[in-house]
């Protein structure tokens, strides 16, 4: 049961990560034919895009309220700032992808053994 459990979130963070990369791949690529520019996404951009829309709203308080505030204005952790506003969302939403994908094959392969 576990496993089949595992497989699934696997296989939700896999393919929906992929889902992710392909469409903000697809959004870049048409900035760039249009407008002559590559449109640069960092993975703060995302993480902030992210934090906006799901979990955080004007006012409110908690870990993540505070983690978003940390990112709009860091005054700690400069260096990972920078870091994470240098790596593309792309590289990172296709890393995940592989991680999500390999925990779908490893569980599926638990559960079906050839």
């Amino acid at each position: 049961m576990v496993l089949r459990v595992m497989a699934g979130i696997g296989a939700l963070i896999g393919y929906g990560s992929l889902l992710a990369f392909l469409y903000l791949i697809g959004v870049q690529s048409y900035r760039w034919f249009r407008d002559g520019a590559w449109m640069h996404v960092g993975v703060g951009d995302g993480i902030r895009i992210g934090l906006e829309y799901c979990c955080v709203k004007d006012g409110s308080g908690g870990r993540l309220a505070h983690f978003l505030h940390w990112w709009e204005s860091p005054a700690t952790w400069l260096g990972m700032h920078k870091v994470f506003e240098v790596i593309p969302t792309s590289l990172a939403l296709f890393a995940v992808s592989i991680v999500g994908n390999s925990l779908f094959i490893y569980c599926r392969d638990r559960l079906h053994p050839s």
